[in-house]
């Protein structure tokens, strides 16, 4: 039997000639991404290590390793400000220089600037010390995220051991309505398989949906693969990526895919015709009904923002929705890059955000992970384009998140309650 795509890259990067799930492999790693809360912990590992008597040195590429502040930017407290500064002087003493700073340009949430920098390539192997690198692997890349002391050896030796995944085989066919965005297709897939669904697998999407899907959308597919708990996301490259990639890269990359024969451990099919738009309610990403189900749930909060939902084509789709009219409820709407904030000036998004009465702030993850910019208070209720929805996680833990796309998110900002965009145009 062939090998799939996840396969293949491993393969490459340990220099064997075929693998198969379960083998352990010593693989060698492309590109390495820490921010401005996985870059302390390495840091701290480090000193420990030199405590021990094994001082860190050099770290092996620094051409290959690239740094976000993004978590918590605009510096939330003291100590936020104070790790955006020891990160600084680190990566000052390290060499490197792919080090997008807040305040200085382009800059934005990791996940982001991965692919709108054109950082990571297809067939690399890419890690990051942070659970959703996963959303890379839209553009045919391995991308996993690490913890604390598997980036810091990382750092040191530029390869890690993996143990290879399973390949879960996801076949989106039929014809995607205007109004299903890929946010609804994913909730469907992790209502089905479950939040350890796909436990340290390869969750790899395929079929005409996916086809047609623009970068940004199967984007959103990759990303809440780590929902599921998911090793890896992943598509097979093709036009659509090398059109992506070739406005933000002048770098040869290697176009691999699965083996004709290759094997997968299930096949998942589903007919996008029948999907509807979709939500998941508190307090967990595989607790999916359709919207409408839940039309008269009132809400306090809509957020339109994150890795998962603020990129340039969400922030499109949710400005089709609110031009000319008025939000009932608080809206904030936070580009996901620098680079995207500005395209949306260029293009009118934000003044139809703004004429709507929504606030739009800088990038960051500080709302998503319930740390600045707009937590949520005691038994409020935000309907969000993030990713998690567990107690606490957008604020205070008798708080409520709802997960949706864009378009529903908007919609929900119009009415004040949860809305199927059907029932809005």
């Amino acid at each position: 039997m062939g090998m799939t795509i996840t396969e293949k890259i491993l393969s490459h990067a340990s220099n064997c000639n075929k693998v198969t799930p379960g083998d352990v492999v010593f693989a060698n790693v492309n590109k390495v991404m820490i921010h401005d809360v996985s870059g302390p912990g390495v840091m701290k590992v480090f000193k420990e290590l030199e405590k021990k008597g094994k001082p860190m040195g050099k770290i092996w590429n620094p051409d290959n390793v690239w740094i976000s502040e993004d978590h918590f930017v605009p510096a939330s407290d003291r100590v936020s400000a104070d790790n955006v500064i020891q990160l600084t002087k680190w990566a000052q003493k390290n060499g490197i220089q792919k080090h997008f700073k807040y305040g200085f340009g382009q800059y934005g949430i990791c996940h982001t600037l991965s692919h709108e920098e054109g950082l990571v390539l297809p067939g690399e192997v890419y890690v990051g010390g942070d659970s959703h690198t996963n959303t890379t692997g839209a553009l045919g890349a391995f991308a996993a995220g690490l913890g604390h002391t598997d980036i810091a050896y990382v750092l040191t030796h530029g390869k890690i051991w993996f143990k290879v995944p399973e390949t879960l085989l996801f076949k989106l066919s039929g014809k995607r309505p205007a109004h299903l965005m890929a946010k609804d297709i994913i909730l469907n897939i992790i209502s089905d398989i479950g939040t350890d669904g796909a436990n340290y697998k390869t969750m790899q999407f395929a079929g005409n949906v996916v086809d047609e899907l623009e970068m940004e959308e199967r984007l959103t597919l990759t990303n809440m693969t780590t929902e599921a708990g998911a090793k890896n996301g992943i598509i097979e490259p093709d036009t659509v990526t090398t059109e992506y990639l070739k406005h933000r890269t002048q770098q040869k990359f290697n176009l691999i895919k699965s083996d004709a024969d290759a094997e997968f451990g299930e096949v998942f099919e589903y007919d996008c015709d029948k999907m509807e738009p979709s939500v998941a309610k508190p307090f967990s990403p595989e607790n999916v009904v359709v919207v409408r189900e839940l039309q008269n749930t009132e809400i306090d909060k809509a957020y339109i923002g994150s890795c998962t939902g603020a990129k340039l084509s969400d922030l499109r789709s949710a400005a089709k929705i609110l031009k000319g009219r008025k939000v009932r409820v608080r809206t904030e709407v936070l580009p996901a890059a620098q680079s995207i904030y500005m395209k949306a000036i260029k293009e009118g998004l934000v003044t139809i955000f703004m004429e709507s009465g929504a606030v739009i702030g800088p990038p960051t993850c500080g709302a998503c992970c319930g740390a600045h910019m707009g937590v949520l208070g005691k038994g409020e209720i935000c309907i969000s384009t993030t990713n998690r929805n567990f107690p606490g996680r957008m604020g205070h833990v008798e708080s409520q998140t709802y997960l949706a796309s864009p378009m529903v998110v908007a919609a929900s900002a119009i009415t004040g309650k949860i809305t199927d965009p059907r029932d809005i145009q």
